[in-house]
């Protein structure tokens, strides 16, 4: 997917044009998604699908995965992320070691969001077990 669309629907209202799954972009509405909050979801997003896939590939037994997001942004223009942290509460019978080793690999390697921010961010995660 090299190819993406915005509509402008008036105010600060996009969204995406049609043959796409949906989505909507206000960053002047607190009821509706804002552009930053799109990006934050799309690093968390991209760094589960990460995890999943490398626990399920090391035949770990995830039954649950939730993800939470903690960041700070400047009180300059451009109001851009300056630390993002991501929380991640696992259940399962899955060792510490197969979660520290996974998300390593996302953050280093696999997850293209992550990658396509500025290095000098504070990037950090954590993770809970649930047995």
């Amino acid at each position: 997917m090299a190819s993406l669309s915005l509509d402008w629907n008036g105010h600060f209202k996009f969204s995406n044009s049609v043959g796409a799954p949906p989505i909507s972009l206000d960053s002047g509405n607190p009821d509706a998604m804002s552009p930053m909050e799109a990006l934050a979801y799309g690093a968390m997003g991209c760094m589960a699908m990460d995890l999943v896939l490398i626990l399920q590939k090391g035949r770990h037994d995830l039954k649950g995965l939730k993800i939470a997001f903690d960041g700070a942004r400047s009180e300059d223009h451009p109001k851009r992320y300056t630390r993002l942290h991501l929380i991640f509460d696992i259940t399962g019978d899955v060792p510490m070691e197969a979660v520290e080793r996974a998300l390593a690999l996302s953050r280093e390697k696999y997850c293209s969001v992550s990658n396509s921010l500025r290095s000098d961010i504070d990037f950090t995660t954590s993770f809970t077990i649930t047995k």
